[in-house]
């Protein structure tokens, strides 16, 4: 049995349990593991039934040396569940549940897929449970993601922060994201993010749904903190100089260091978090190297 890898404030137990078809490896006392001795595109179900529990556990776990064809991406996916709705991109040829994200060595812009710390898709009423990536063709350097612990910040704020913040619904909105995308096409005189095809239909994505600030995990029961730097932009009743100040705090807190671990990418690399409990966030810090991924999306509940 491994040792125990507690969080610092004792809230959170990032250690692995003892597996018969897999080998978890811790990333972090926060969250994240690899996974170890499984082979994605030839997956037993018993090795899976370990994988799906390795991945509540530990909110984010990653595949090293994976060679996945789109329709082995297809398969993995569809163990979790049906696939779920992209608001952003078209998929590949022949396989429109695999979306292509990727950004070639020559292009230039300020503006990446996945960046700012953010949920997925979380103005949809029913946004992404579980998102598996696979990356085949990564930069030598930079590229990393962050991934933050949204139950451990829940768990980790005040009695009386909790029992105020535990009734209240959050606009969940992509205007500041359509903005900053259409400002970035105007410079550009394209209709690309990076190397990115965007498919959108921007008045849905600016509507927006209410969630619920703290929502409940439909399987393993955990609260976690659902708002974000990205798509949080209001308080249903609350006005906007009411509501700022509380979503600035709850979003700054749940991404602070303590709550974090950092994902390094290699080439062919396949990486699975739980959308409803965590939050992540990429970095454009690889020009004039290419960066080829593909990622799927399990369809979500309707937060609750």
């Amino acid at each position: 049995m491994m040792k125990n890898i507690t969080h610092p404030t004792g809230l959170f137990d990032n250690s692995a349990r003892d597996y018969k078809h897999i080998t978890a490896v811790p990333l972090a006392a926060a969250m994240g593991a690899e996974i170890q001795g499984v082979d994605l595109s030839n997956l037993t179900d018993e090795a899976f039934a370990e994988i799906e529990a390795a991945l509540y556990r530990h909110k984010l776990i990653f595949f090293r040396d994976q060679t996945l064809s789109f329709t082995d991406h297809e398969n993995v996916t569809l163990r979790f569940g049906e696939f779920g709705t992209d608001a952003y991109t078209k998929g590949v040829v022949g396989h429109e549940n695999i979306q292509p994200v990727i950004k070639e060595a020559t292009v230039e812009t300020k503006m990446v897929f996945g960046s700012g710390w953010h949920t997925d898709s979380a103005f949809l009423d029913r946004p992404p449970a579980i998102a598996i990536n696979y990356g085949k063709d990564m930069p030598p350097y930079g590229g990393d993601t962050l991934f933050a612990n949204s139950v451990l910040a829940y768990n980790s704020l005040s009695p009386a922060m909790k029992k105020m913040i535990d009734p209240l619904k959050v606009w969940m909105s992509a205007k500041h994201v359509v903005a900053s995308m259409q400002a970035e096409r105007k410079s550009k005189k394209a209709s690309e993010l990076g190397s990115l095809e965007l498919d959108v239909d921007t008045q849905k994505m600016i509507e927006g749904t209410y969630h619920p600030l703290v929502r409940t995990h439909p399987v393993s029961g955990e609260k976690s903190l659902y708002v974000d730097k990205t798509y949080a932009c209001g308080i249903e009743g609350m006005t906007e100089e009411e509501s700022r100040p509380l979503l600035d705090f709850l979003s700054g807190f749940a991404t602070q260091e303590s709550f974090v671990c950092r994902l390094k990418w290699y080439n062919n690399t396949v990486i699975m978090w739980d959308n409803r409990i965590c939050l992540h966030q990429a970095f454009n810090d690889y020009d004039g190297h290419r960066r080829e991924m593909y990622r799927a999306v399990v369809m979500g509940e309707k937060p609750q």
